[in-house]
């Protein structure tokens, strides 16, 4: 059996794809019909229809004002931007898209919510196996558009926790880590936000096990997220969601409170 081609085009590029052309024909245009009323070319539009290459949010964004698809367009939309995060992670961003509340406790790197652009490409150029320049743009994007869920409504409530080790390491610089600093203490001052800092002084503490995320669903269901290496574990049976649950609790309560933990955050800032 011949082995598929590294570029073939997904299920979702191919949903996306025929929705556009079945929208497209349904309002009698032609390729270049369209392209002129959404400001692209014809052949962008053909690109975008025969999966030649992938629609951009800008793309997306004209095609449904265009055709006025009524959310049809930015439905099928959805599952194309599913596909710029890894395959083991998909499945949780749609949880957390949807939660009403996620718990996070991180001990090596900065919550993704919480980091800006230039820490997250910084991040990513560090990889092994190295990423591609466009994989890491790709995994950039997604990992910023994952931020909308600090904004909407109706409000997620959103409590991290960071090993102070984390907010030392120096990603990508003092630049870089001077605008997280500046970020993560305006994003503290969210009502919807508590930010602890698990701090060095706290030897032993009850989250050397490893990190996790603990998502409340709109059905009041809890579930939690563990991920290393790539690897991840979506736990939902009640009992160990029951101990991960109260395991994250005691680490609440041996971490900084949110006022000590922004003076820290201040305090690592005005060292750089």
């Amino acid at each position: 059996m011949g082995q598929p081609k590294k570029n073939a085009s997904s299920p979702a590029a191919q949903y996306f794809a025929e929705v556009l052309r079945m929208l497209r024909t349904a309002g009698g245009l032609s390729q270049n019909e369209l392209g002129d009323l959404m400001a692209y070319s014809g052949a962008a539009v053909s690109a975008v229809e025969t999966c030649a290459k992938p629609a951009t949010d800008e793309f997306i964004e004209a095609a449904e004002k265009a055709l006025n698809a009524g959310g049809l367009v930015a439905a099928a939309a959805k599952y194309l931007r599913l596909e710029r995060y890894p395959a083991h992670f998909q499945g949780f961003v749609q949880l957390e898209q949807e939660a009403v509340s996620v718990s996070s406790y991180c001990a090596q790197l900065i919550d993704g919510l919480l980091q800006t652009e230039a820490y997250t490409r910084a991040v990513l150029e560090c990889a092994f196996p190295p990423l591609e320049e466009d994989e890491i743009d790709q995994l950039t994007t997604a990992r910023m558009e994952r931020k909308a869920l600090l904004e909407r409504k109706p409000t997620c409530v959103v409590s991290v926790i960071l090993e102070e080790n984390a907010l030392r390491r120096q990603i990508g610089g003092s630049e870089v880590m001077r605008a997280q600093y500046e970020y993560l203490l305006t994003i503290a001052k969210r009502p919807n936000v508590v930010l602890q800092v698990m701090p060095i002084s706290q030897g032993e503490h009850a989250g050397l096990q490893g990190q996790m995320k603990i998502i409340e669903t709109p059905e009041e269901t809890t579930l939690v997220y563990m991920e290393s290496n790539g690897q991840s574990t979506l736990v939902s049976r009640p009992e160990d969601v029951g101990i991960l649950a109260r395991r994250y609790a005691m680490i609440s309560r041996q971490a900084l409170r949110p006022e000590e933990s922004v003076a820290l955050i201040e305090q690592l800032a005005g060292e750089l």
